[in-house]
């Protein structure tokens, strides 16, 4: 493929007619008319070697080689429409734009909540917004990021992919204050023996591939979609759970529960901020990404967890 004879009006096209399934409300779509839409379809027939829309009684149906481009060329004119609306120069005071964020609703509660008061202040016309961490984020890390402005992770779950580090934390361990068989501290076959409540997502790896290590096989009566419930999952209860030491503090108050040291040498926490390459040297990206290492560097500077 020689990308220089690629005629990118091509993509919008591709991306409308898979989407829309229809020539006529591709072409309103993106302004083409029936007969233009109709040239774009033949072109992109010839160029794939494939129908790519087949008639089905009286519509239209994706091909097998369509459905594998539907979601394919919604990532590339994602790619596209961030690399050609990159800035050469970013003024935070008078800019007015959206950043969307990946992350845990530990890395909002801890990090972002902070991000967010320092952007109010310092940008007022930027907005956040945060999505929840997708069950794909290992195995499709490249689509993820170049949908998104960023994503908030710890080290140890994905690789490959530019990032700045933002904060340093380490694992606790929660039980209920009145638990009944755990005093002051937990010990290994405390670990086997009790049941364990855990977040159901996978970038908590290093910690939970760290217990296979030491032959601690977690016994999970339930899990969540969220650091913040574990608390409240495990009060009252003979339950454990594994948590950050600084959402723990947040979540104090929250919860009858005490916080306990792990009885083994926990492998630590740095979150960071991880992109695309496609933003490297955005200046909008840039000020984004120096901000959140601003913030980050308060938070390593404050007491810690």
């Amino acid at each position: 493929m020689n990308l220089a004879r690629l005629d990118l009006n091509l993509v919008v096209a591709l991306r409308a007619l898979l989407e829309e399934r229809n020539v006529t409300r591709a072409g309103q779509r993106i302004g083409l008319s029936q007969p233009a839409m109709s040239a774009a379809l033949a072109r992109l027939r010839r160029q794939f070697g494939d129908d790519l829309l087949a008639r089905v009684g009286g519509h239209y149906e994706l091909t097998a080689l369509g459905q594998v481009l539907l979601d394919r060329t919604s990532t590339a004119c994602d790619v596209l429409e961030r690399l050609f609306t990159s800035q050469a120069d970013f003024d935070p005071a008078t800019e007015s734009r959206e950043f969307g964020l990946v992350a845990s609703d530990y890395a909002v509660a801890v990090f972002g909540t902070e991000l967010a008061r320092v952007v109010h202040e310092e940008a007022p016309g930027i907005r956040l917004r945060f999505s929840q961490t997708p069950t794909t984020v290992v195995d499709d890390t490249a689509t993820l990021l170049s949908a998104t402005d960023g994503l908030l992770m710890p080290h140890g779950v994905i690789s490959d992919f530019p990032a700045t580090d933002l904060y340093d934390d380490r694992w606790v361990f929660l039980v209920a204050d009145d638990h009944p068989s755990v005093d002051d501290r937990l010990t290994r076959q405390d670990l086997a023996r009790l049941p364990w409540v855990t977040y159901q997502r996978t970038y908590d790896a290093p910690a939970v591939r760290q217990l296979g290590m030491l032959g601690i096989e977690p016994r999970v009566e339930v899990s969540v979609d969220s650091f913040q419930l574990l608390p409240l999952l495990v009060a009252g209860t003979r339950r454990i759970a594994l948590v950050q030491a600084r959402l723990a503090r947040l979540l104090a108050p929250v919860a009858a529960v005490r916080v306990l040291e792990p009885p083994y040498d926990v492998v630590p926490l740095r979150e960071a901020l991880w992109w695309h390459p496609v933003h490297t040297h955005d200046a909008a990206h840039i000020w984004l990404r120096e901000t959140a290492a601003r913030v980050g560097r308060r938070l390593g500077d404050a007491p810690g967890p």
